[in-house]
């Protein structure tokens, strides 16, 4: 039975990939952090590296919301879920605001969160080399659809002899609020690689330039509208946890976390935690063994690939997870993870470098990115078991002669089809990246294999 919640939210979305998202979001964010506000924030979409920016760069808790990956009441939970004891919770949206499933579909898409959240939605539209024009470039995104949920604009990139000129146009002709602007901010850029964004400690002096940004957001946007309009936004119904397994014992499972393995969706690691989980963190680059009586293993995704030759020379460790598989430890393993368990992993330079040698078979750079986007795994068995669909993502610039033949991964929306995954009673190992709201078998299995392994021994 759902219940009603009062949670005071904005959407931030935008035009296009490009448009200032990540930067406003962060920079708002940092503005409402310095009123000493209790802030939440959430990535629409499957990325990793955006909610590291609004949680390590500024200390705010952030998580993803997916429509794909989740059901409408899962979304909503989850957003209350985590925004409890929040003044506010900020959500920045994914690519354009309606661009979702296969480009074809807003399934998916800012606008779907938006809607099935109720929450309002300022677009921020990159007005570089428009004047009137913005105008009418508004006025379709807000109309494109009848419940579009676009409440109001910050226009980016604009003067201030220009902006007070469009705001009068803009509010006058579209009965739409604009809740202010942001000028050019040539030293606050984010940098970009192969995955997407740096990582946040990649980028020298960070947290000062974000901290000009709110200054400059401060005299330019108006935040005390923003927070009316958070405030505002309708309750939310929310259903209790969907979350019935729990362990008989406690269960330790190490989880591959440092430099090279830091692609997390923290409700997953949350969602395990709360079915029985003691996560024990270890490096694969750093420390010579994996924590003592452990009980399962996680390698999630990340960059290995940028420290193939720290991985490759620390063999302790290689040769403590090799053996850790042969004794019968259950392991996950997606990604970056799943290319660690091989034999041999390139670098990005193409150096072929010796791996854990789970998988037996190579993994190696491509030109382009490889299986890109959201799938569906269907026909497999999770530790031995059907649990029917899961839902999943891919995003590699690597491939594998042993992608592994134990799941159909299909595209939304597309004939496109594929093997993929590695799985069998102890293991589960493969490119695509989990989410385990999806179907939550999946890290019920896990912990079950565990729980069995645990009594065996």
């Amino acid at each position: 039975m759902n219940k009603q919640r009062k949670v005071p939210r904005i959407l931030l979305g935008a035009a296009a990939s490009g448009s200032g998202k990540t930067l406003i979001t962060c920079g708002l964010l940092q503005a409402l952090k310095n009123r000493k506000l209790q802030v939440t924030s959430f990535k629409c979409g499957p990325d990793y590296i955006d909610p590291m920016f609004h949680s390590r760069v500024i200390g705010t808790k952030s998580r993803n919301l997916d429509s794909f990956f989740a059901d409408e009441d899962t979304v909503r939970y989850l957003l209350e879920k985590n925004a409890r004891d929040c003044e506010i919770s900020v959500i920045e949206g994914v690519m354009g605001y309606y661009d979702g499933l296969a480009g074809i579909s807003p399934k998916a898409s800012a606008y779907d969160v938006a809607k099935i959240t109720k929450t309002p939605a300022v677009l921020i539209v990159n007005a570089k080399g428009m004047s009137l024009s913005a105008a009418a470039f508004i006025k379709g995104f807000v109309e494109y659809q009848e419940d579009s949920q676009i409440r109001g604009v910050i226009l980016n990139q604009v003067s201030s002899m220009m902006y007070p000129r469009l705001k009068q146009i803009i509010e006058e002709e579209l009965s739409i609020k604009v809740y202010g602007y942001v000028p050019v901010v040539k030293d606050c850029v984010l940098e970009s690689r192969h995955l997407g964004l740096v990582m946040p400690e990649e980028i020298v002096d960070l947290q000062q330039k974000l901290m000009e940004l709110a200054e400059i957001l401060e005299k330019s946007v108006d935040i005390d509208g923003l927070l009316e309009l958070a405030e505002h936004a309708e309750e939310l119904p929310v259903q209790e946890s969907p979350v019935a397994y729990h362990t008989g014992r406690k269960i330790r499972i190490a989880l591959a976390k440092d430099e090279a393995f830091c692609f997390f969706y923290q409700d997953n690691l949350e969602l395990l935690e709360e079915m029985g989980a003691e996560l024990v963190p270890f490096s694969p680059i750093h420390d010579k063994k994996l924590p003592e009586h452990i009980d399962g293993m996680l390698f999630h995704g990340g960059y290995p690939e940028l420290y193939a030759k720290k991985l490759s020379e620390n063999k302790e460790m290689l040769a403590a997870v090799c053996a850790a598989v042969q004794t019968g430890i259950p392991y996950m393993a997606e990604c970056g993870g799943f290319m660690y368990l091989h034999q041999e992993m390139e670098d990005m330079e193409g150096h072929s470098w010796p791996m854990a040698g789970v998988i037996h078979g190579k993994s190696w750079r491509t030109p382009r990115l490889t299986r890109f986007g959201y799938i569906t795994l269907e026909d497999g068995t999770c530790f031995g078991e059907h649990v029917g669909a899961i839902r999943a993502h891919e995003f590699h610039y690597f491939d594998s002669d042993r992608c592994g033949e134990a799941y159909t991964a299909k595209k939304p929306l597309s004939s496109r089809s594929w093997k993929c995954i590695h799985s069998d009673g102890q293991g589960m190992s493969g490119f695509p990246h989990m989410y385990y709201y999806s179907n939550l078998r999946v890290p019920e299995q896990f912990l079950r294999a565990c729980e069995e392994r645990k009594a065996e021994v």
